[in-house]
């Protein structure tokens, strides 16, 4: 057993009897692994992903310790708002993911099913309902909702609510892509910052909501431009800091953090040299702790993820001036709202862009909305010439996920791809001869 396993068990263990003890043992480990990051990083992984590591480890620390000043949100809320209003973002699956990576996810998710919630629900959800339940993390000063992309969102945060009598906002997002839905959805966005300001106690200026809208938009297009260099140059990466990227474009969003952040990236991705092997297009969430993807994808010279339909879509650019209107926009044309026609689009353009040589859809246990997607996903985008695997699995419950069966699946694929590009070239060569 590991140092991380041994740690893990004994949080589980004290989070059932003496949940306050647990979390000062949980906020130890963590500040640990900050002093680490900060001075003994991975030097393996370029500035960007040193940085962010950092970044998204401070950004739990202050959500675990400092809960007042902290709102328990769905990851799709725009953070802009938040970082206007000064309060610490953490999410359904940003907590999950942290519990998971510490090893102490199972008694948390025995805690839910004691409480009566399915076992077919989103394992992140049920990490993170249970490690409220027992009192692991202390209420916050909020909590913002939306129906967007999970179901489990219209479970876990009513539930909480309710149980803790928390103050809670709740943002509709319609199915309907158009005007009508973005005015919509902007109205609400104006109420929740008055319900920030009723809650915090403090003027939220317009000015400050301006700047985070601004930020967005800065960290977009750092984001596409790299995007669009992508197909010459390939950064090292890992599964965990393509993760945090997720949580950087939509928890920090509008953050000086998430510019810097995306500037970096793309001075990292300017120095990457072009690497050999295979170019993917990931879709959908990282299972960053499944050992055989862990062994394909980190810090591989010969397999590298491209892009992340995921990531992408949260450094989503904004057409409308006004600030309300821009973040609504994010939000009603999501794609994980509404038809899976926008999720395929934005899959394809993601794969010219990089010309990437295959693409890998990662269907999350308890995911109706991905899991029911995956055939068409996958048929849509072969169509179209990209050779695609939908890859079954947990992003953070390790008991739902045979890594045997994993491995082959993902290794045959690869293998595939590798027999494609070979072919490519022979027809090439052939071509040039002729």
């Amino acid at each position: 057993m590991s140092i991380i396993d041994k740690f893990g068990t004994v949080v589980g263990q004290k989070a059932m009897t003496d949940p306050e003890k647990a979390r000062q043992l949980l906020l130890t480990g963590y500040r640990l692994q900050a002093q680490r990051l900060k001075f003994f990083p991975d030097k393996t992984l370029p500035s960007s992903g040193q940085y962010v590591a950092r970044v998204v480890m401070n950004n739990m620390i202050q959500a675990l310790s400092q809960p007042e000043n902290a709102a328990m949100v769905s990851i799709f809320v725009p953070g802009e708002l938040l970082t206007a209003a000064g309060l610490t973002p953490y999410s359904v699956e940003a907590l999950s993911c942290f519990l998971a990576g510490t090893k102490c996810e199972q008694p948390f998710l025995h805690q839910t099913e004691e409480e009566g919630f399915p076992e077919t629900m989103c394992s992140y959800h049920r990490v993170f309902l249970g490690s409220a339940l027992t009192g692991l993390v202390s209420c916050p000063k909020c909590m913002i909702y939306t129906n967007l992309a999970c179901d489990g969102n219209m479970m876990t945060f009513p539930y909480l609510k309710q149980k803790y009598q928390l103050p809670g906002f709740y943002i509709d997002v319609p199915y309907e892509k158009n005007e009508d839905s973005v005015k919509y959805v902007a109205g609400q966005l104006r109420q929740l910052k008055e319900f920030l300001e009723e809650i915090t106690g403090h003027f939220i200026s317009e000015q400050a909501v301006e700047e985070a809208v601004e930020n967005s938009r800065k960290a977009a297009a750092n984001y596409k431009q790299q995007l669009l260099l992508r197909k010459e140059h390939d950064p090292v990466t890992t599964l965990t800091n393509e993760l945090y990227s997720i949580f950087m474009c939509h928890l920090l969003a509008g953050s000086e953090s998430a510019v810097k952040y995306t500037q970096l990236l793309l001075e990292d991705v300017k120095k990457a040299p072009k690497g050999e092997g295979l170019h993917l297009l990931w879709m959908h969430i990282m299972p960053f702790l499944q050992k055989p993807v862990k062994d394909v994808f980190n810090y591989s010279q010969n397999v590298h993820i491209s892009a992340c339909d995921f990531v992408a879509d949260g450094f989503r650019e904004m057409q409308a001036s006004d600030p309300y209107e821009a973040l609504a926009e994010k939000m009603v044309y999501c794609i994980y709202n509404g038809s899976i026609e926008q999720r395929v689009q934005l899959s394809r353009e993601l794969a010219e862009t990089t010309q990437a040589d295959g693409g890998i859809l990662f269907a999350h246990w308890g995911c109706k909305n991905t899991i029911g997607a995956s055939s068409l996903i996958k048929s849509s985008l072969e169509a179209s010439g990209l050779p695609t695997l939908i890859l079954d699995g947990d992003g953070c419950n390790p008991a739902n996920t045979s890594d045997g069966q994993v491995s082959t699946r993902l290794q045959a694929y690869l293998e595939m791809l590798r027999e494609l590009e070979q072919e490519r070239r022979i027809h090439a060569h052939d071509s040039l001869r002729l």
